[in-house]
């Protein structure tokens, strides 16, 4: 990741300059839906932990008095921002967030005071250091398994973490925590697809098939205090995961996903052939012609599964070839802005003084 040095070019116009945490712009993002009974808490402990921060709080159709706090704790503040994304669903809320705001460091976390703020910097320093495009808050490795009461929701991250490291071959502790920083890089580049939930998943995925740097941070976790209800159905969003993730495979991984459905019909064919061939060498006669039928249309279909693999497979190199591209071009172009820009206040400066 590339990130402009904030206070003046350095000896090397076209170096990777770390930012500094107390004068970078950092964005809190705080989804909301119905957390009447703790989005104050969270405002103001994340305006604590990040002073310098700009806090958007986006209202996802309430029906509690969410909407209202927030717009008082923005009328108080100048640094809190309440927006509203009508289309139901977190991906949604996501959604508008990283294509309407600006910054250089991004903070996310939910508004239902489960993740300590005091890690909030940790993130970001990561993130602006140029260490990581995604930091982690990473719940599994600490308390989440005494804190949270909800049953299944353990083995359930189990499941998916599981699935996804063997599947995409990377090795992330908490594939579904609310608690992550970003970088604009990963912001503004991440194509957001889903809807609801899943959101978090498709993050993680995504950055591991553009090979984005990760990092992981150890955080408590605390359960939702009482009057706080998850919206999180266990089995209904569960199933909604599982199936982002088999879509990802397919999509990020063709030659894999429709090599092994290829060597299903495969073997179909030969379970179903081998009877019938045997027959004829033993007789001279095709005794069952629906059978044969059948296997040579499993072996047809065998077939068209590889070469549908293998032509995904150029497509989705060249995506990735793309998307290098692009990604080293936009943080061009910011750097030879920020050179310019700098060039235009020296100007100013000099003409001021003489």
């Amino acid at each position: 990741m590339t990130q402009i040095p904030p206070d003046g070019p350095a000896e090397d116009p076209g170096a990777v300059v770390p930012m500094r945490l107390d004068s970078a712009r950092i964005a809190v993002l705080i989804p909301c839906y119905n957390e009447e009974a703790t989005v104050e808490k969270v405002v103001r402990d994340y305006r604590a932990a990040l002073p310098q921060a700009e806090v958007y709080v986006y209202d996802n159709n309430s029906t509690d008095r969410t909407a209202e706090i927030a717009a008082a704790l923005a009328t108080d503040d100048a640094q809190v921002h309440l927006r509203h994304e009508w289309r139901q669903g977190k991906g949604n809320v996501i959604h508008s967030m990283f294509r309407d705001i600006d910054a250089d460091c991004y903070v996310m976390i939910d508004g239902d005071d489960t993740y300590p703020a005091e890690y909030a910097p940790q993130l970001a320093e990561l993130v602006l250091s140029g260490k990581a495009d995604m930091a982690i808050g990473d719940r599994l490795s600490t308390t989440y398994a005494e804190e949270n009461k909800r049953p299944f929701h353990e083995m359930g991250n189990s499941v998916v973490r599981g699935l996804i490291n063997r599947l995409f071959r990377c090795d992330i502790t908490d594939i579904m925590t609310g608690y992550r920083a970003f970088s604009r890089t990963f912001v503004k580049g991440f194509p957001v697809l889903s809807r609801g939930f899943e959101i978090e998943t498709e993050m993680s995925i995504h950055a591991v098939d553009k090979n984005l740097k990760v990092r992981e941070v150890p955080i408590d976790y605390r359960d939702r205090p009482e009057g706080s209800a998850s919206k999180l159905n266990t089995y209904s969003d569960g199933l909604k995961v599982l199936r982002t993730v088999f879509r990802l495979f397919k999509n990020y991984h063709p030659l894999a996903f429709f090599g092994w459905v290829g060597a299903l019909f495969a073997i179909a064919c030969m379970v179903t052939f081998l009877p019938i061939f045997v027959e004829y060498l033993r007789s001279g006669e095709v005794p069952r012609y629906p059978t044969l039928i059948v296997s040579v249309a499993l072996g047809v279909a065998a077939l068209l599964c590889w070469a549908v693999a293998l032509i995904l497979d150029v497509e989705v190199a060249k995506s990735r070839q793309l998307y290098e591209v692009m990604t080293n071009y936009h943080d061009h172009i910011e750097r030879l802005m920020f050179t310019r820009r700098q060039e235009e206040h020296r100007t100013v400066d000099q003409s001021r003084n003489g």
